[in-house]
Parts: structure tokens; sequence; C-alpha cells
């Protein structure tokens, strides 16, 4: 196998099934494994998926569980497993399980790692809504991918379409993401922030694209402003993460001050360009949460708890 693509699942096993369907129907002449990770140990929905569709022979690989409950654990198990499992695979790829390849994903992905010599390719996740959402929402820019087009970029941002070369992990060390951002999110973050301090060359590619199932309850205004919370709580946690000690503190303090006449002037800026006052509020909901991890609120949406039943 050159390539492994990496599944983490949770309480989703109708849209697991999607996911491995479309990598059942890869038009890939790269020769791949699946590593699917059930990190409900109490129900095992996604493994009885999981199962069924490995034992058919259509797609080959593997599902474990990952008992430890939490967003970075069940990747890191995933990224482990097919590391060691499949020593002679050269690129570890990711999609999320209520995401949906193109035909042509592994392909474009390997492709364009090897034709850039990329170290790090990222790709479109491209929202499908689950039910009509309102103009206002459609065209967020929480639903859509940072990129436009093909290139070099300084980093990609997200692990719902990303493939990495066995050498990043070789450098990088285990576990790949840091257990601090569990149950906040952003662990994908402070690992692409990881591979840009270490030189790692990021390729963005258009074509290689993913859609994603929008349920309902995220087109809604509570859960848009909600996003924008955690993404300024991520965004101050992976800079702290990278400015340790006093000094550090400091400057991060400095920038979480200048933040607030910044947002404004952009969510201005925003209104003006779009006259949408949903994605106006966008940057001042960022800077909200920014604000709110200087006093140790953060939210923590991959609890168990805190996330939706089957």
């Amino acid at each position: 196998m050159r390539a492994v693509i990496v599944v983490p699942t949770f309480r989703r096993p109708a849209m697991l099934a999607a996911t491995l369907a479309s990598l059942r129907l890869q038009t890939a002449s790269v020769p791949f494994a699946v590593v699917v990770v059930e990190n409900d140990a109490t129900g095992l929905a996604g493994a009885a998926v999981a199962r069924a569709a490995l034992e058919t022979g259509d797609i080959h690989g593997l599902c474990v569980v990952e008992r430890s409950q939490g967003n970075v654990h069940a990747i890191n198990a995933g990224f482990a497993t097919a590391l060691e499992a499949f020593p002679q695979a050269e690129y570890v790829l990711m999609i999320d399980d209520d995401e949906v390849a193109s035909p042509g994903w592994l392909d474009a992905m390997v492709a364009t790692a090897e034709r850039e010599n990329a170290d790090v390719v990222g790709g479109p996740v491209v929202p499908r809504f689950a039910a009509a959402a309102p103009a206002l929402m459609a065209r967020h820019p929480v639903f859509w991918p940072a990129y436009d087009t093909s290139g070099p970029v300084d980093m990609i941002y997200g692990s719902g379409n990303c493939l990495m070369r066995r050498r990043v992990f070789d450098r990088l060390g285990r576990p790949a993401f840091d257990p601090r951002f569990n149950f906040l999110g952003g662990g994908d973050m402070d690992f692409f922030t990881r591979c840009r301090k270490a030189g790692f060359k990021s390729y963005w590619a258009a074509e290689a694209e993913i859609t994603e199932t929008v349920p309902a309850q995220r087109a809604k205004v509570g859960w848009i402003l909600k996003r924008g919370l955690r993404i300024g709580a991520i965004n101050r946690a992976v800079d702290r993460k990278n400015a340790p000690g006093a000094g550090g503190l400091l400057r991060i303090l400095a920038k979480d001050l200048a933040i607030l006449p910044l947002a404004l002037g952009r969510a201005v800026g925003a209104f003006v360009k779009t006259g949408n006052p949903l994605i106006a509020v966008h940057p001042l909901a960022v800077a909200a949460g920014r604000i709110g991890g200087i006093f140790g609120q953060e939210p923590e949406p991959y609890r168990a708890e805190s996330m939706p039943s089957p």
C-alpha cells in the first residue's frame, strides 16, 4: 500500500457508510488502505459499519477502537495505526466521517504531492446542506475552504481533507496532534502550524474535492456564532503554545488587545462588501472567543456529552 486513509468516527454510522462508499468508488491508480478509528467504545455503531464494509473485500484496511474519548485521541490512534500497520506507505491522508470524497480525490492528492514534492497537501471541503440554508448563512466563511485555487500555500488549516508524507511524522514525532486540543478542537491547526515552522512544503489541490454534510442544526445563527467563538479560542491557544514564558504571554496579550479594533474594522469592511450582517459579525465573534481564552473560557464541542447522539 502506498497510501493509507484515516477515518475517525464518532456516532455517525450512516454518514460513515457514505464516506466508506466514496472510498470504495475511488478511481485510484494508487494502492491504498483504510484505517477507521471508532471513538465510541460503548456504542460501536461505527465499528460495525466499518467491519461490514471491509469484509466485502472492496476496500482493504482495518478498524480499531480508541477508548480514550476525544477528537485528538481518535486521530492520533489512526495516524499511529496507519504508520505501523502499513510500513511501506509513503502517504497518510485523512477524511472525516461526515464527508464524501470525489472519485478522483486520492489520485489528485497523491499526484500533487509527487509533482510538487510537497510534504503536506490540502484540498477543499465543500458544504452540502442537509436542509436548504438561508442565503444569510449559506456563503458564510465557516463553511467554505480557505483557498480557491491550486498552488503553494503557507500552511493548510484543517485535517478534513489532507495528505502528509511519512517524513512529516518522522520529524515532528508522536503523538502527531497535541492532546491539549482534544475537546476544544484545533489540533489540526496546531499540527500544521508546526509543519510550517519546521519548513515543510504545503500545497493546495483545488481539484481534490470532498463534500461535507452540514446538518440542519449547524445552519443556524447560534451555531455559526459559537463556531466563531471557538475559532478565536483555538487561534489564541495555538499562539500561546508557540509563545511560551512571560515574554510570550505579554506578546499574546498585546495581540489580544489589538484584535478588537482590527475586528471592528474587518466587520465594517465585510458588511460593505457582502451586505450580510452574519458574515460581518464573524470577525467580532472570533475576537470575542480570543478574549474569552484569556480567562480560560474555551468551548469543548468534542466532549461526548456535547455531541448529538445518533
